[in-house]
């Protein structure tokens, strides 16, 4: 028996408070996915809320310093699914919400939002709204990604090695370089990159997509979450699935190095989808 797919997202920039309801509790360290993290994380939710005052300390402009001023209540601050706490492109285009029971399913089983905050949360994780990039050196505990990276390696690591386990990886940079994939599970790991082809006077021109790329990562996850055929246990294996919906191509194996699932938007002369 092999293990389903992993899809590794990072979150979104900015998030939707829980709705003010009578009887709304904070967040249960305890409860997340992967309580053995509790401490770690605590030690991060404690350090933002010292600099909740001051949005600059944490990358963000005095326009953002409502949302920043939430990290210093996070420990009264209504807690919400992660499914809905986080928005943008990337999870616009997932769906979690409109997922039918079964695809549901599988994303709270499948699916880890690589978080600043919290290290790595479920969808069915509820915590509250806040704002903290992986890009933060916090005082006290100093450059996120390398605080998380300690933690997180040994989970992930146990995770990516289970018997015919593919990982998804849709994460950007930043959140990337909280886990970084060991030789002995790389090849295990398929990295997500979206480009666009247009036609150039001497041939096809192909440019990374940034922005967009975001939309189309949210839409491949979800198309692998409502596909009902053979579960991928390998990477050739997730770029045929993929393939299902979209153009793609897949790096060669190369040992200790993770694949690579280029996904290819055409266009044609005009900017028009080809």
């Amino acid at each position: 028996m092999f293990a389903p797919v992993l899809v590794l997202l990072p979150p979104s920039e900015r998030k939707l408070p829980a709705p003010a309801r009578r009887g709304s509790s904070p967040v249960d360290l305890g409860s997340l996915t992967w309580p053995e993290l509790a401490s770690a994380r605590e030690r991060v939710l404690d350090a933002a809320a010292a600099l909740a005052d001051d949005p600059a300390a944490v990358g963000a402009g005095p326009s953002l310093a409502g949302e920043v001023a939430r990290n210093g209540r996070w420990r009264s601050e209504p807690a919400h699914p992660a499914s809905r706490v986080f928005t943008g492109v990337l999870f616009e285009a997932l769906g979690l919400a409109s997922l039918p029971p079964a695809a549901a399913r599988r994303a709270a089983e499948r699916v880890l939002v690589v978080s600043a905050a919290y290290g790595a949360l479920a969808p069915d994780d509820a915590v509250p709204a806040h704002r903290l990039s992986m890009s933060t050196d916090l005082p006290g505990v100093g450059p996120l990604a390398t605080h998380w990276r300690e933690h997180l390696t040994p989970l992930l690591e146990r995770r990516a090695a289970e018997p015919g386990q593919v990982v998804l990886d849709c994460r950007s940079a930043a959140y990337a370089a909280a886990w970084r994939p060991s030789r002995a599970t790389a090849g295990r790991v398929v990295a997500v990159r979206v480009f666009r082809e247009v036609d150039g006077p001497t041939g096809p021109v192909r440019s990374v997509v940034s922005h967009d790329a975001k939309r189309t990562r949210g839409e491949l996850a979800r198309h692998l979450l409502l596909r009902r055929r053979r579960e991928p246990d390998s990477p050739e294996a997730l770029a045929s699935a993929a393939a299902e919906a979209f153009e793609v191509e897949l790096a060669p194996e190369a040992p200790g190095r993770v694949r690579h699932l280029d996904v290819v938007l055409r266009h044609d002369a005009a900017g028009g989808a080809a």
